[in-house]
């Protein structure tokens, strides 16, 4: 099918809804969290967002300008990903249909989000960041509890440096290590955030130090865990080493070490996304009529629910109108 304007939006009640993304025609747009990929739409006006997802967009120095009227027939749920993560949930009155559209989401509870609130739906529109079923994430506790012994045991040895974004996974890091006992210093970008993070209810406990350069005032006294950007991490760990004359341990913590070599001494496969198996749970806790794939693999994630036997297909094929209508698209999309 070709695409016609408005074909990405989510049209209810005579309004169309950007998810996630910025789209022509929109009236209003959805932001679910303050991820970059995710905050395309934010310089627009009319934009629907949790408070705290708001807040911290002032990390990229924008001041969203928000939807003035609330509409009694959207419902923002927690989606577990990060702080103030959040789906959408929106009914229809003509066509009486029940729409959840969930953006990023996790199952397992996170050290930082609010845990997931799912509620049942006609049509659930679905991220499809992990759409295969090959790949399974370990259980948060496991892979916390490897971290645990990992950090401890080269911190007798040298410096151990992580590499992470600095929105939402590097404050997830600095929360898991607290309950470490350990006090993780960060470099200032990471540290910002993290002090919005604070401001919004964390209790984040970290020390800000400038860890790219090689200068003797920046050293600490003894062994510490640091906190850089993922794309530094690298250079970040020459320059620590000879500023300290130590080695410095390096890792990753993050959902695609299942997919990836991420180039450290060690990589932990912490997600704060549902893989496939945990998709289909919260599936089949909204027992949807239809499922729409939504992003990057929404083919491959449609084809893939609809094998484990879900009424799935991907979010561009879609066109909106009535339940029956949509059984008739799936019908369609099943024969080609």
């Amino acid at each position: 099918m070709g695409s016609r304007a408005g074909d990405h939006l989510l049209n209810v009640n005579g309004l169309g809804i950007s998810l996630d993304r910025r789209e022509s025609g929109a009236s209003i747009n959805f932001i679910s969290h303050a991820h970059t990929d995710h905050i395309a739409s934010a310089r627009s006006g009319n934009i629907l967002a949790s408070d705290e997802t708001s807040l911290l967009l002032g990390a990229y120095k924008i001041k969203p300008k928000k939807l003035e009227e609330r509409k009694d027939w959207i419902r923002l749920l927690d989606a577990g990903h990060m702080l103030g993560s959040k789906q959408l949930f929106a009914s229809d009155y003509d066509s009486g249909i029940d729409y959840v559209y969930t953006g990023d989401f996790q199952m397992q509870k996170s050290a930082i989000a609010k845990q997931i609130q799912i509620r049942k739906a006609d049509v659930a529109i679905i991220d499809s960041t992990y759409p295969r079923p090959e790949f399974r994430f370990d259980d948060r506790e496991e892979v916390e509890a490897a971290m645990d012994i990992w950090i401890k045991q080269k911190l007798k040895r040298g410096i151990v440096l992580f590499g992470s974004y600095p929105m939402g996974k590097s404050q997830e890091l600095i929360s898991i290590m607290n309950g470490f006992g350990i006090t993780p210093v960060v470099t200032p970008r990471i540290a910002e955030i993290s002090a919005m993070h604070n401001s919004l209810g964390a209790r984040l406990d970290f020390l800000s130090r400038s860890m790219d350069i090689e200068r003797t005032e920046e050293t600490l006294a003894e062994n510490f865990v640091g906190i850089v950007e993922a794309g530094k991490l690298r250079e970040a760990a020459a320059a620590i080493s000879a500023a300290h004359s130590k080695r410095v341990y390096t890792a990753s913590a993050t959902g695609f070490a299942k997919l990836y070599r991420m180039g450290t001494d060690v990589q932990f496969p912490l997600s704060d996304h549902a893989d496939f198996w945990q998709s289909v749970d919260y599936l089949n806790a909204v027992s949807p009529s239809f499922v729409l794939t939504y992003g990057g693999a929404q083919e491959a994630f449609a084809a893939n629910l609809a094998k484990v036997g879900f009424k799935a297909m991907p979010f561009s094929e879609f066109r909106q109108d009535s339940l029956k209508t949509i059984e008739a698209q799936w019908h369609s999309a099943r024969r080609l």
